[in-house]
């Protein structure tokens, strides 16, 4: 059997150690228990995976890392992942819906300051220095003793543990940000991405955005290829080209519904930016993603 589409698991769907939004579990018993997830899938929940042991590859929007202890990774909602280990791998995994914190924090958008949940790949996935190795599993291991059940202290305990980790990361990602350049030039660099998260389907030009930022467009680029090395218009089109992989991994989705969702003109524009991009037009994409005997072996578990 042929699967018309990368599978989408939401936290219900996954069992272990979980409480209504939360998920919390050691990695290898949860590898074991949902072995499927070692293919490409996406969630519709908040992801991050410690690993302690372990070695191959896993891939985050098609992007592919090595597997090393003591590396931490987040991943959004969309995103699409899998995993190819080499052995045994081990270490934490902690799932969580958007809705966890909006009920606890007066800003619904909190996590979104958070530059490893912004959906950029080269934030999200981070090594741990030796300093922070003890403390961040120290915090994972009292986020496994809480006992998730209706009392709404522990919850609210798991929350703030929760965060606590993440200002700690944040923190390391702040320090290594400070060696780029200014806190301005970081400032200006920061809102640009989001801007372009907002916006990129309907803005594709720097000068655009450098409206938006009060900016000239000579600024910005000068910026983006002094800290990114890389244009302010290639950030646009890398974006553009990332929603594109993710659209074209629902084969229930024509290539011309998803040229139209980008807000290309025609199909045939669409196609001709994306193998400008990609060096592979959407159908040959396509067919590279969804390896036919790999996804029969989905279909026939």
């Amino acid at each position: 059997m042929y699967v018309s589409s990368l599978p989408v698991y939401d936290l219900c769907s996954l069992s272990e150690f979980r409480h209504n939004d939360i998920l919390i579990s050691r990695f290898a018993p949860y590898l074991k228990n949902h072995h499927k997830l070692r293919l490409p899938h996406r969630h519709t929940f908040y992801h991050l995976v410690l690993f302690t042991e372990g070695s191959g590859n896993h891939t985050v929007d098609f992007q592919q890392f090595p597997v090393k202890p003591f590396q931490i990774y987040f991943m959004i909602p969309g995103q699409v992942h899998s995993w190819d280990f080499i052995g045994e791998a081990d270490g934490y995994i902690l799932n969580f819906t958007s809705s966890l914190f909006q009920s606890f924090l007066l800003r619904p958008d909190y996590l979104d300051e958070f530059s490893f949940f912004r959906g950029n790949t080269k934030d999200s996935v981070i090594q741990l220095s030796t300093s922070l190795q003890s403390k961040v599993c120290g915090i994972f291991e009292e986020l496994l003793a809480i006992k998730l059940n209706s009392a709404q202290l522990n919850i609210d305990k798991f929350r703030v543990l929760m965060l606590e980790l993440f200002i700690l990361i944040e923190e390391t990602n702040s320090e290594r940000d400070q060696s780029y350049g200014t806190s301005y030039n970081i400032t200006v660099l920061k809102n640009f991405q989001k801007l372009i998260e907002k916006h990129y389907t309907e803005l594709r030009l720097p000068k655009e955005y450098a409206e938006l930022l009060y900016i000239t467009p000579n600024h910005l680029n000068a910026l983006c290829s002094e800290m990114l090395g890389t244009s302010a218009g290639e950030l646009i089109r890398n974006r553009i080209t990332l929603e594109a992989k993710r659209l074209l991994v629902n084969l229930d989705l024509q290539i011309s519904e998803i040229a139209f969702q980008l807000n290309f003109k025609d199909n045939s524009y669409f196609s001709k930016f994306f193998k400008k991009q990609e060096g592979c037009t959407p159908d040959e994409f396509r067919k590279k993603v969804f390896n036919v005997n790999k996804y029969e072996t989905i279909g026939n578990q």
